[in-house]
């Protein structure tokens, strides 16, 4: 599950402190003002004028390896980019340095007047060396450097460098802001040069074979459907079991709207639990939202139970009636959302037919990130709204991580006051580090926590859209705001010299208050603090220490921290975990949804606790089996699984931890996330892990990793190290039932084939291998947002819109062009031909269907929604004068300019002269797609 950069063997087998209040404002220094400061201390003003004025612009030169490259470093691979600063006004003291995310490591720096430090994460430095002439006004000073791997998006340049000078108040340099495109709501970042040459800037090797999306490819790729209204009448997101239209003529009109008869589904009986009408207040809201409200003159819908599975539902739609029946509340909201797909807002009318239907998969995932960068509450009823109208059924809500911790815990203060916000705090007493380009300040949208209220209504929101809420806090890796957060814990109540009195009763000095807020008083210690007494520890501070002072480990996580991973042999980090799980329950049993499963993440743990006196000595005396240093990630997970269990909590983590554990020692119910690569044999896990019993949710990235770029281009947002290109087609195409079979219809990241093999073998190190068992099946299907280039709420809905929508559809339903299974294994690529030519044509007819839905039917019901879903780049070329465009999803409307005039309307054989700008536009005419230029 790397939520930033590809897994190593991925990578390989590619080839004052800020935070407090704003400085007073001070008049602006004259142009002349900054240079008297030549020899003398900078004052806040003149800071603020340089850095209100400086211009910064970044462009990648090549991400072509060369001789220059280190070759001990990523196999020498590396890119060469430069930094141009141009000032407004002239500063030519020494008493100052520029901070800066970087998200790929620096190698070396080819400038004489600078230098760049690594701080930690991906936060840098730059500073001026003793040969820094100073800044002239309007003079440009270029810092040329060559980085780690390579940097093939706009987006790898984080924004907010800050400039620092003393004990002023750090000062945003504003060219590096993001700012937001009006018409298009996108982020955009001014001070990034687009790249020009694909060959030098977007083609790694040789080897790499993606072709850029360009308007000529995008054309061509679009040309697999054609325009057919009538392809949306009858549809469905997601497609339904089984359909049987019985007329054609629209019959059944909703302009009155409906009027529900519960009947006796509101009675509780033996068998069944009464219906409780506000569980289906979002899927009526929905339907309201499009034009079709409950009223006393509308159309009857009659509510009655059947038996079925979960979230199983009958649809009868005749012209004086509708039936329902359903076997649980989710059933008859799942029906009421299948009406509304089928209704088409132009009309509110719909055929009359019978729907039989119930889900492919009992677990239909979204998974999002507000740890790394802050996303607000009502972004979540959003997701959660859209959710539900396509059937989907589990919220993992990723809360924690190294850059953030967004969840108030009681009795944990710190845990929010400092480790739900970045600052420019090197100490971190106040905050974390910033990172991600989060900048110096911490009121800043991409900070922030949920509530304990915040979450109960979250948790209620989704219970009432028959949504369960995974909490998820990633540990043992990825921990290092709760570290932080824990070891400023430690450091007060050390100052505060609270200690436990060595007598039958644990009695506790109370923390005297003080003018800091953040600082709370302890009244009283729980069972994990006697636990400590009784070991000899004395003091409060310690209870919840996630890491060990005298551990001098050397090790750098993936993401580049050498301080993020708990320290699994202290007692203390295990009470943390109990306390943390506790109080998540407890909100949950406010919100009427009780915990039943919490995903530990368990991934990614990178080398640590070699050097630690604590693993080391519980490593040579303990009676658990860990018998090496390299057993301790499995022993943490083996045990929080089991603590989880004893509180009748399923547990769940990423595919890479769960793969190291004993699973004799796991409890018999876990759930595995599947993240790994299907080109890089990430099918192993899968069938591993689901041959062990468990509950395996697929969560491949190349397809299901929603922060990946739409199209091959490199100002589409997101990262990249498994998939350059995951549109929604490809979500669509996803055959998950048989992950191997996927070799036939895909390329790997540079677009070369490749080769996928299940059968029964045995390697050269021993490890065994092979296909799924028989009767053996995947629990479900999750698609992933991690946030680390994702800033805004519009971005969340850009990035996850429509990929959501074919989420829904492949882990709703089944396609008949699926390949089925090989229990005993088979060798799948481009020319096996597992995946017929017949199957392919299903796929396309399906795919033409879809396409037509989503853009006469679809889309408009996300922009009633307020859902800023992608509006697609535009296929064009120019043909002998004549302008010829198409669009990814037909009835998305075209317009088209020249030479920066006025937008008009596409007609098909316009005569042009190039080259142009062309667009597409949102199904409500109002948002505007990317403009792409043709010549």
């Amino acid at each position: 599950m790397n939520k930033t950069i590809a897994a190593t063997a991925i990578l390989l087998a590619l080839g004052l402190t800020a935070c407090s209040d704003a400085p007073k404002t001070e008049a602006v220094p004259s142009s002349s003002s900054v240079e008297q400061a030549k020899s003398s201390q900078l004052t806040q003003a003149q800071l603020q004028q340089f850095g209100d004025t400086l211009g910064v612009s970044y462009r990648v030169l090549t991400n072509r390896p060369d001789d220059s490259c280190d070759k001990a470093a990523a196999e020498g691979r590396c890119f060469v980019a430069e930094i141009d600063f141009v000032p407004e006004v002239e500063l030519k003291s020494r008493d100052w340095a520029i901070y800066f995310s970087q998200m790929r490591p620096v190698q070396t720096v080819e400038s004489k007047e600078f230098s760049i430090t690594h701080i930690k994460g991906d936060l840098y430095r730059i500073a001026p060396t003793e040969a820094f002439s100073g800044f002239s006004k309007g003079e440009k000073k270029t810092l040329k450097f060559r980085g780690e791997l390579w940097q093939l998006s706009e987006t790898d340049a984080m924004p907010n460098y800050y400039i620092v000078a003393g004990d002023l108040s750090p000062v945003v340099i504003a060219s590096t802001q993001v700012q937001q495109d009006p018409e298009t709501q996108m982020e955009v970042r001014p001070y990034v040069e687009a790249y020009t040459d694909m060959v030098k800037q977007y083609r790694r090797t040789d080897a790499d074979k993606l072709a850029p999306a360009t308007p000529a490819k995008l054309f061509s790729n679009n040309q697999q459907v054609s325009e057919d209204a009538s392809l949306a009448v009858n549809t469905i997101i997601p497609t339904p079991q089984k359909v049987a239209i019985h007329s054609q003529d629209k019959a059944v009109s909703l302009t009155s709207g409906i009027k529900l008869d519960f009947g006796s589904v509101t009675n509780a009986s033996a068998a069944q639990q009464a219906l409780d009408p506000e569980q289906l207040a979002a899927a009526l809201s929905r339907l309201a939202r499009l034009g079709v409200n409950e009223s006393e003159q509308g159309l009857a819908v009659k509510l009655n139970w059947r038996q079925g599975a979960e979230g199983s539902y009958l649809l009868d739609i005749k012209a004086d009636a509708i039936e329902i029946a359903a076997a649980d509340a989710a059933g008859f909201s799942y029906a009421l959302s299948s009406l509304a797909s089928l209704i088409n807002v132009q009309d509110l009318r719909v055929n009359t037919m019978t729907i039989e239907d119930s889900p492919r998969y009992p677990f239909r995932g979204m998974h999002i990130d507000v740890a790394r960068n802050f996303h607000s509450k009502a972004l979540i009823f959003d997701l959660l709204d859209q959710m539900a109208a396509y059937k989907l059924n589990k919220l993992h809500l990723h809360m924690a991580d190294d850059e953030g911790w967004r969840l108030e815990i009681d009795g944990l203060p710190e845990l929010t006051d400092i480790g739900s916000k970045r600052c420019h705090d090197l100490e971190e007493n106040t905050c974390l580090l910033p990172q991600l380009g989060s900048g110096p300040f911490a009121d800043v949208p991409v900070n922030g926590f949920y509530s304990k209220q915040d979450y109960i209504d979250i948790v209620k929101y989704a219970d009432a859209r028959q949504i369960q809420v995974i909490p998820s806090m990633d540990m043992p890796g990825h921990s290092r705001a709760a570290i932080k957060a824990m070891e400023a814990r430690y450091r007060r109540l050390q100052a505060a010299d609270v200690e436990l009195q060595n007598t039958g009763k644990v009695q506790v000095v109370p923390v005297q208050e003080t003018a800091n807020q953040a600082n709370t008083v302890v009244k009283a210690l729980d069972a994990g603090a006697r636990q400590l007494q009784a070991e000899g520890k004395t003091t409060a501070a310690e209870q919840y220490l996630l890491s060990d002072a005298n551990d001098k480990t050397v090790y750098s996580s993936v993401q580049y921290y050498n301080d993020n991973t708990l320290n699994v042999c202290m007692e203390s980090t295990y009470q943390f975990v109990n306390k943390v799980i506790d109080e998540i329950a407890k909100l949950h049993q406010a919100a009427g949804q009780p915990l039943t499963r919490y995903h530990i993440g368990a991934d990614e743990t990178a080398g640590a606790w070699k050097q630690s006196p604590a693993c080391l000595e519980f490593v040579a005396n303990n009676d658990k089996g860990v018998k090496s240093i390299d057993d301790l990630g499995a022993y943490f997970i083996e045990r929080i699984s089991t603590m989880l269990a004893a509180k009748g909590i399923e547990a769940a983590g990423w595919s890479d931890g769960m793969s190291h554990v004993r699973p004799s020692n796991m409890p018999a119910k876990v759930q595995s996330n599947i993240w790994d690569v299907i080109a890089y044999k990430g099918y192993e896990h899968a069938n591993q892990q689901v041959n062990n019993g468990w509950d395996v949710v697929l969560s491949n990235p190349e397809v299901l990793y929603f922060d990946f770029p739409y199209e091959a281009d490199p100002k589409e947002h997101g990262y990249y190290w498994a998939s350059r290109a995951t549109n929604a087609h490809k979500v669509f195409s996803f055959m998950p039932d048989n992950l191997v079979a996927n070799a036939e219809q895909w390329t790997d990241i540079q677009n070369l084939p490749f080769e996928a093999d299940d059968r029964a073998r045995t390697d050269e190190k021993g490890k065994q291998s092979g296909p799924r068992e028989q009767g053996k099946a995947f629990a479900g299907l999750q698609g992933q947002l991690w946030s680390e280039t994702i800033r805004s709420d519009n971005t969340v809905e850009y990035m996850i819109f429509p990929r959501l929508l074919m989420l829904a559809e492949r882990a709703w339903h089944q396609a008949a062009w699926e390949v089925p299974y090989q229990y005993q294994g088979a060798l799948y690529n481009q020319t096996t031909g597992h995946f017929t030519a017949s199957m392919r044509e299903g796929q396309a007819q399906s795919w033409q269907q879809m396409a037509n839905t989503l853009g006469h039917k679809e889309f408009i019901k996300l922009d009633k929604a307020g859902i800023d879903y992608r509006v697609p780049t535009v296929g064009a070329e120019i043909r002998d004068g004549k302008l010829f465009a198409n669009v990814a999803y037909p009835g998305l409307k075209i317009e088209w300019r020249q030479a920066s005039g006025q937008w008009q309307s596409y007609q098909a054989g316009q005569a042009v002269t190039g080259p142009v700008e062309i667009r597409a536009i949102a199904a409500d005419g109002k948002r505007k797609g990317r403009s792409l230029v043709v010549n």
